[in-house]
């Protein structure tokens, strides 16, 4: 497994390579100190299997490097590791398609449960604090604008989806649009718009972005499958990538 830390802190990037070394022994990690060594290590073309980003980089806003990491690099996992873990930094990190949020300030057994996860295909969402969150926030994490928990929902095995359903909520998780959802599944995009509008309805949220939020929590309940993130392709997408 390669790995990728992207911060400019040196004891950081000591601390998270004895950490991933330990979870995972033979990794290879590799240290990038800026957004420039970053981008000159991934244009090496190595088959870097997760990146670990720090936000607040000395040459480059966190959240621009994300979506510019997600744009060149889609099937590269990005965890964000940040000095601060505010909602709405959580929410915008997802949003911009990062797989998981861990603060700094996360005890050695969260950082080790977020990274395990995301490892293993799942995604990692820190349990929600509301004392500084707008409404339209609070909203998107399923607790009210004065920060009081509305009712819990299912766990992922209660959603009642179907086998192509699930495919679908596995692709939309890593943040694929319809047309790519479309083609890896070998269907059309007006059947994924109602797949995706069924996965939404079961999760009692309106956006992706939500989605994403609630099933990390789901995640952190201990209520993830695994199996998820590895879609049933049709017959025709499988001859499509043969030709």
């Amino acid at each position: 497994m390669r790995v990728l830390l992207i911060d400019d802190h040196p004891l950081v990037l000591s601390g998270m390579k004895a950490l991933i070394e330990s979870l995972h022994p033979g990794s290879i990690v590799v240290e990038a100190d800026s957004a420039a060594a970053a981008r000159s290590l991934l244009s090496e073309g190595a088959d870097h299997e997760l990146v670990l980003l720090d936000l607040q980089l000395g040459d480059a806003d966190g959240f621009d490097l994300l979506a510019e990491l997600r744009e060149q690099h889609p099937a590269l996992p990005v965890v964000v590791i940040s000095g601060a873990n505010s909602n709405q930094d959580v929410i915008r990190a997802i949003d911009l398609g990062a797989m998981g949020f861990v603060s700094k300030r996360a005890s050695t057994e969260e950082l080790t449960a977020a990274l395990l996860l995301v490892m293993s295909g799942g995604i990692y969402v820190p349990p929600m604090s509301t004392e500084a969150a707008t409404a339209g926030a609070a909203a998107s994490l399923g607790v009210s604008p004065r920060g009081e928990a509305m009712p819990a929902q299912v766990s992922l095995a209660e959603l009642g989806l179907t086998p192509r359903q699930t495919d679908v909520l596995a692709l939309l998780l890593q943040g694929k649009p319809n047309k790519v959802i479309a083609r890896e599944l070998g269907l059309s995009v007006e059947t994924i718009k109602d797949h995706v509008a069924a996965v939404l309805r079961a999760l009692g949220v309106n956006t992706r972005t939500q989605a994403v939020l609630a099933v990390g929590q789901m995640s952190v309940q201990g209520s993830f499958l695994p199996g998820w993130q590895r879609p049933q392709r049709s017959p025709a997408a499988l001859v499509n990538d043969v030709k």
